[in-house]
């Protein structure tokens, strides 16, 4: 090999090495970025809102508060601050997973977004604390009037009479929070739990969505059966789209209109299946949906027809197919078209 060649070699292996060592330089700048830039995990109270201090909510957390209830996954009370403030906490029960740092940083970010959800229709989060045993605290307004679950079972036990008017107001306040999520939001979020505890109503039965979001969060969630569950998020929940939200929705509208409860015994009598869905699809085409409709709200002729397009948008929103059900952005005139909002 001449000097020539040897010089050349020697020229190509410094512009081969120099490019390695570019590229490993980037690579690892790119990571200290990454690791300088990644969120804390806050510690304390986050708060949201200026009605609250952080001090004045730790000193309430702290103390003794009134139970409303709780779930497989959280504990419900009610408290009141310093300021006369009432507010209502959402108590997250440890899952397996929680202590990981990568997991407290994805809780962060999803609290983070909810706060800056902005719509009639939902809750706003007004603050969160991360407990001592690394549990989160959900702050929201407190809603003395309950959920529609709480309303609902009022009614089934005649203790309040909810109209047909009301009860439309409801389901198009749901379904156009849900517009927001799906169509105005970026990125798109999906509620992932929705069902009648998670909506709360106010003293004029305007609905507001909580815990939009939460649920893929938490695994204790995922793996319970619910009647609210779409059926391709039974046995993978990584399935769940704005669709399954639909079906959600589908199950309330229908819950709205027969005021049936749809884990009722009454559907396992049936040869439904067990599901609220499936039976008013079968009462559709046996041409006795009027049969289904609650009968304490049946009132004016126009109201029946009403509730009978209604009830056929109950069908489809539950239809066993994603690409089957209406998305919210067709639904919201669907519903208001019904009736004059």
């Amino acid at each position: 090999m001449d000097r020539r060649q040897r010089i050349i070699l020697s020229i190509l292996f410094g512009v081969i090495t120099g490019l390695v060592f570019s590229i490993l330089f980037a690579c690892l700048l790119r990571c200290f970025i990454r690791y300088i830039n990644r969120t804390p995990i806050l510690k304390g109270p986050v708060v949201f809102s200026p009605k609250i201090s952080p001090k004045t909510l730790q000193s309430a957390l702290a103390n003794e508060n009134h139970l409303l209830g709780s779930s497989p996954n959280a504990t419900y009370f009610r408290t009141v601050l310093d300021n006369g403030l009432t507010i209502a906490v959402k108590r997250l029960h440890p899952f397996p997973g929680l202590q990981d740092a990568h997991t407290k940083r994805k809780i962060q970010q999803e609290l983070q977004l909810l706060a800056s959800l902005r719509h009639r229709n939902l809750m706003s989060l007004r603050a969160y604390v991360r407990d001592s045993d690394n549990t989160f605290s959900l702050v929201y307004d407190y809603v003395p009037t309950g959920s529609l679950g709480d309303a609902m079972n009022k009614v089934r036990e005649n203790q309040l009479h909810l109209c047909w008017d009301a009860r439309l107001r409801i389901a198009v306040g749901i379904v156009k929070g849900l517009q927001y999520l799906h169509f105005t939001c970026v990125p798109k979020i999906t509620h992932c739990n929705l069902k009648p505890s998670n909506v709360m109503l106010d003293a004029e039965f305007e609905p507001r969505m909580a815990d939009c979001g939460l649920a893929k969060l938490m695994p204790s969630v995922h793996g319970v059966a619910s009647p609210y569950k779409a059926p391709e998020c039974l046995d993978n929940f990584s399935r769940y789209s704005d669709k399954s939200d639909i079906f959600s929705f589908g199950v309330i509208l229908g819950i709205l209109l027969t005021g049936r409860d749809p884990l009722d015994p009454f559907f396992e009598e049936t040869s439904s299946g067990g599901s609220l869905g499936r039976w008013l699809h079968q009462v559709q085409e046996a041409g006795e949906a009027q049969e289904a409709l609650d009968k304490s709200i049946i009132g004016e002729e126009v109201e029946e027809d009403e509730m009978l397009m209604a009830l056929r948008i109950a069908v489809v929103c539950q239809s066993d197919l994603p690409a089957d059900r209406p998305s919210s952005d067709e639904l919201v005139p669907m519903l208001t078209q019904l009736h004059s909002f």
